[in-house]
């Protein structure tokens, strides 16, 4: 793919997810919550131009930074959203204040170290932001799959968008 397709998955992913995750919604933790992350990741790592060819160390560095960042907002954005159980036994989960927080530092973070790449002459292919946004997106993905297996398990399936707002226990945050 080239790095304008690239750029445009990577801004639908980030608007659906954002747009979703800022509503309440149930989670079932039987869903497959790790697929997205690994279609990203293989698009991802099977761009050539990843690394950039003449500075490849540098341009490793780069993707090491841009992937700890990844992660990092990842399981700060899962520790962050809040989850409830409603009367039925399902688990709901909505993003909060302070998980807009997360992305605004992972973001900022996230283009310092691409100024930091151009101020340097390093080539950087939009895959390493792909693949940083594929381990975000499985990290938060696995902490609330944990978290919402401490509840104990749901009397029903879980739809995958919620219309309701139960609240019937709420964890703070």
């Amino acid at each position: 793919m080239s790095g304008l397709v690239n750029a445009l998955v990577i801004v639908a992913v980030v608007a659906v997810v954002i747009a979703r995750q800022f509503r309440a919604r149930a989670i079932d933790t039987d869903r497959r919550w790790w697929l997205l992350p690994a279609v990203l990741a293989v698009v991802a790592l099977r761009e050539p131009g990843i690394l950039d060819a003449h500075d490849r160390v540098e341009s490793a560095a780069l993707l090491t930074a841009e992937l700890v960042i990844g992660l990092a907002t990842g399981v700060g954005w899962g520790l962050t959203t809040r989850l409830w159980t409603a009367p039925d036994g399902t688990v709901w989960a909505e993003s909060t204040k302070a998980s807009i927080a997360v992305w605004a530092v992972g973001i900022a973070v996230r283009a310092g170290v691409f100024a930091l790449g151009a101020a340097l002459g390093l080539h950087q292919e939009s895959s390493a932001l792909m693949l940083g946004l594929a381990g975000t997106l499985l990290l938060r993905g696995g902490i609330l799959a944990w978290r919402a297996h401490s509840f104990g398990p749901a009397r029903r399936l879980a739809p995958a968008y919620g219309g309701d707002n139960p609240s019937a226990w709420k964890e703070r945050v």
